[in-house]
């Protein structure tokens, strides 16, 4: 019998790396750097799973343009080459992924982040090789437009209902109403549960090893699971 959910698209910040606190360090850093008034800790936490450009639009709507594009280009040198801090991915993200893709799910990553972001994660944690489709914010229309999934399906050749987004914020959630597709929520990312539920995801999971139970019990495979 083939899986409810034969391709599982995956949010990549805070669905399944921890990159939270580094996110939100780069971006006070690029923002002190332009000398651009801080939104604060929190308003920076709930912006993320946006594409950055729509990201800092949100966050500095009172800065001209070209204080936004110095934000923009300083956050990303932080990202990529100044910040260190760690980014390590949820417990039981690594070994549930390889453990669905041996028994024959696809996998897909919609994400903020760009292109050449999402490239160098991949590399770092030598994960590119799981994924069948990859797209991200500077590809497509930023969450919550649906065109990033709707690419994926157009790559991969599945239908909508063959289809599920699993992600930690209220924009991947209304990413996956606008394209018709099934959603699941985490709740250990950046938005909490209260905000979640407000999107009608199937459910809302407290950990990674929980979405690895709730994809096996859904698509009927077998009990090899990510226990930590």
């Amino acid at each position: 019998m083939k899986p409810r959910y034969e391709l599982i698209i995956f949010d990549w910040d805070g669905t399944l790396m921890d990159s939270v606190a580094k996110i939100v360090r780069c971006f006070t850093a690029a923002v002190d750097d332009v000398g651009a008034p801080h939104p604060g800790q929190d308003a920076t936490r709930h912006v993320i799973g946006l594409g950055l450009a729509e990201a800092v639009a949100t966050l500095l709507p009172q800065v001209d343009a070209d204080t936004r594009t110095q934000v923009v280009e300083r956050y990303r040198q932080y990202f990529l080459h100044l910040d260190q801090t760690d980014m390590p991915l949820f417990p039981g993200v690594r070994e549930g992924l390889e453990s669905l893709v041996a028994q024959g799910c696809m996998l897909a990553i919609a994400t903020g982040k760009a292109r050449r972001g999402l490239d160098r994660v991949l590399h770092d944690t030598g994960m590119a090789h799981l994924f069948c489709a990859t797209r991200c914010a500077d590809e497509a229309f930023s969450k919550p437009h649906p065109r990033m999934l709707e690419d994926i399906l157009e790559q991969t050749g599945f239908s909508v209902e063959q289809a599920l987004m699993v992600g930690d914020t209220t924009y991947d959630m209304q990413m996956a109403r606008h394209a018709g597709m099934d959603s699941l929520a985490v709740t250990y990312g950046v938005h909490g549960r209260e905000l979640l539920v407000e999107h009608a995801p199937l459910v809302c999971l407290d950990s990674f090893s929980e979405v690895y139970a709730w994809l096996q019990q859904a698509n009927g495979l077998s009990s090899a699971a990510a226990t930590n």
